[in-house]
């Protein structure tokens, strides 16, 4: 591969004009794409098959789009002391009602004063109204949200308190803002910090950006030809340009590394593509593998999310091996230190690196390895345990503050918790409609049920709909055990089958799918990382380091992202919006990607100690050695992915907010715990074990991340010279 490498990178620095112009004009075409092909994403996860997902497609068959549409809860509370049905107040509510039924897009509204069917708290302080639209919330238009926000605004009158809930009020997020500029402007600083040179930094940050940008672009596109959730293109921003900016990284440390041993701008490069490129190739396969292999949950959206996600990382990979040294090519030696680009090669070669805190930090680790290998791995123990209690949940919760925030507390206040997560049961085909009837009395007597409606029958009387409000919230275990306890209680009739659905039964039956996929998975990608680290370090103790290491890393991510999201502690450092169970997507999502960049930076690291070793170094010299030149590299492409993960979590919405935290926290533990301390602990107790592999297994192919073909091929003509002179 190094080989195959070299010869890449070389065809692109000579031929730099070409290479450039082709990417960009690979970015301005999906660009025009994005901007005329362009589609609307949505943010409501279902699993096809599932019952919930089934009985909800049923409903709108025999109810119409009403009965699976977008939905607003608008509460009207009256003042302290008065009653919402006094003359008055009732009148605003009313008036505000017709004004809701005459909104776009809104098909249905209920007036909560109605006598067979009131919406009026016992207390008669609060009513309640339900505005239904006749499309999915994926489908509102712009002016649709803005006019029942509005409306909803303009019902505050006098002293009535007006609030408002319901996936109809808010769209998807934005890409971009203020605090993902200020994690690229973070990363430009770690870079110039790096480097020395601002023109070196620039086009780093310019590179990634590009490759970025043609991946989201991409996405963008594809979103107007297929249904994307809408974290994805904010997944692609988040780890595009996280790892776009670390390869482009290695590249050009490789490169600068080249060119102070005394090569010329063209070889450096070419060399740089053959070595780091091969590890770059190597840990992109490692996070695309991963995050395609999310696929093995067998959850569409989440799919889809590492599909695309998978794409952005093979821009980024492409990129690195091919646009960096072609810029290379043109900015030369000004990607050193401004004193050094004048300088001879012999007189580079003699200048030090500087790295002398490295190589004590190295040393001292090594020399106190069992001291170090305890308190690293004691310390990540302990911000794992929270994880034992992680919570998941796919109910999306309301910021402090918001509207829906507000009308949440009225409603559990005045109503109880279960009406913000009721459940529907179906009751579909043949004597349906009579058969609902003895559903309603039996779900009637069972455990935390407040009330079951009686049944509405479709125009065709072929299925019956059942409305049954929990005892408990949508989040409360026990909403949960009465979704199983209808399922497992209330059986079918001869011809009626009966169905658990609503958004709430659709929440639970996907927490519980992800659930269950999290131990599949992460013993797949824990299997992958065996593997790979095998063959990269023909090894069998090295790969068990690596896996023990990322699965510590997992647990202290997810314990901190606990503690801080679920539990509450140090909410307000982050801009935690509201805090209690973690969306249900998130462990299966920070698995992957955690994986990927863990296996990066073990490569990366390791591949310098296994590339000393290989050339004669004992044990712990081969260590001190390859830290000494990996570390620096380590370390600022782990500060640059902290700062770009970090970004998104203060302003980001409530999805990707504990995401971004998970692997914002999760790069600190991977690389400044677990690979500045524990791997080298770790591998200098092991001493020559650790690069031992048995007999049969040495047959396996061997991936030439460190570029033994090329020094092999230099060393071959360098002894050839003298004989042709």
């Amino acid at each position: 591969m190094a080989t195959l490498l070299h010869r890449l990178g070389l065809g692109a620095v000579r031929h730099r004009i070409i290479v450039t112009v082709v990417w960009l004009l690979a970015l301005l075409a999906v660009a025009f794409g994005a901007v005329k092909l362009s589609g609307e994403t949505v943010n409501t996860f279902r699993i096809p098959g599932q019952e919930s997902t089934i009985a909800l497609d049923l409903m709108k068959d025999r109810f119409g789009d009403a009965s699976a549409g977008a939905t607003v809860q608008v509460v009207f509370e009256a003042p302290a002391g008065q009653k919402i049905t006094d003359q008055a107040l009732a009148g605003q509510v009313a008036q505000s009602v017709a004004t809701f039924g005459k909104l776009p897009g809104v098909v249905r509204v209920s007036n909560p004063f109605d006598q067979q069917n009131p919406s009026v708290s016992r207390d008669l302080s609060t009513a309640l109204t339900t505005i239904t639209y006749g499309v999915q919330p994926s489908e509102l238009t712009d002016d649709e949200r803005e006019a029942v926000n509005s409306a909803v605004t303009n019902a505050r009158t006098g002293s009535l308190t007006v609030e408002a809930r319901g996936e109809a009020l808010s769209n998807a997020a934005d890409i971009g803002g203020a605090s993902e500029l200020i994690g690229v402007a973070v990363a430009l600083l770690v870079l110039a910090l790096s480097y020395g040179s601002l023109i070196a930094a620039g086009m780093n940050l310019l590179t990634a950006i590009i490759g970025v940008g043609i991946g989201v672009a991409g996405i963008t596109t594809l979103s107007g030809f297929v249904q994307l959730q809408s974290t994805t293109p904010i997944l692609a921003v988040m780890l595009g340009l996280a790892v776009g900016i670390d390869y482009a990284l290695f590249i050009v440390t490789r490169f600068r590394h080249e060119l102070r041993a005394g090569k010329d701008v063209e070889s450096a490069a070419a060399y740089a593509v053959g070595t780091a490129g091969s590890a770059v190739v190597t840990a992109g396969l490692t996070v695309v593998i991963a995050l395609a292999g999310l696929s093995v949950v067998g959850i569409p959206f989440l799919t889809e999310m590492g599909l695309a996600a998978s794409a952005t990382i093979v821009v980024a990979v492409l990129v690195a091996i091919t646009l960096v040294p072609a810029i290379l090519g043109f900015i030369g030696k000004r990607a050193l230190p401004r004193k050094l680009r004048d300088l001879p090669p012999a007189a580079l070669h003699e200048v030090p690196e500087g790295r002398g805190f490295i190589r004590g930090w190295a040393g001292m680790v090594t020399q106190k390895r069992v001291i170090s290998l305890v308190l690293a791995v004691l310390a990540l123990a302990v911000i794992a345990l929270p994880f034992f209690r992680m919570q998941t949940t796919l109910a999306q919760r309301s910021p402090e503050g918001s509207t829906q925030a507000k009308a949440d507390a009225i409603i559990d206040e005045r109503f109880g918790p279960g009406v913000s997560g009721p459940l529907l049961i179906l009751v579909d085909g043949p004597g349906a409609v009579t058969y609902a009837a003895t559903v309603q009395k039996q779900i009637a007597t069972l455990p935390d049920v407040a009330l079951a409606t009686p049944p509405q029958p479709d125009q065709k009387q072929t299925a019956a709909l059942i409305t049954v409000i929990p005892g408990s919230g949508a989040e409360d275990q026990k909403t949960v055990d009465l979704v199983h306890n209808i399922r497992d209680q209330v059986a079918d009739s001869d011809g009626a089958k009966v169905y658990v659905t609503g958004q709430t039964a659709i929440s639970i039956d996907v927490s519980q799918k992800l659930n269950a996929a999290l131990p599949v998975y992460l013993a797949l990608v824990v299997g992958l990382a065996f593997v790979l680290l095998v063959l990269v370090f023909r090894s069998l103790l090295v790969p068990v380091v690596g896996v023990l290491g990322f699965l510590l890393t997992i647990g202290a991510s997810f314990g901190a992202t606990v503690a801080v999201f679920q539990w509450g502690w140090a909410k307000e450092v982050v801009n935690a919006g509201s805090t209690g169970p973690i969306i249900s997507l998130a462990p299966v999502i920070i698995v992957g990607i955690l994986f990927g960049l863990a296996m990066d930076y073990q490569v990366f690291l390791v591949s310098r100690m296994h590339e000393a070793h290989a050339h004669g170094a004992s044990p712990r010299d081969a260590i001190v050695t390859g830290f000494r030149q990996a570390a620096p590299v380590v370390v600022a492409a782990a500060a640059i992915m902290f700062a770009v993960f970090a970004a998104f979590v203060p302003q980001g919405n409530d999805t990707v907010k504990p995401i971004a935290f998970a692997l914002a926290v999760g790069i600190v533990f991977d690389a400044f715990v677990i690979r500045m301390i524990a791997v080298p602990a770790a591998l200098a107790l092991l001493g020559k074990s650790a690069w031992w592999l048995p007999s049969w297994l040495r047959r396996l192919p061997e991936l030439d991340v460190e570029g033994a073909a090329l020094e092999r091929k230099a060393a071959a003509a360098r002894e050839a010279e003298p004989a042709s002179v």
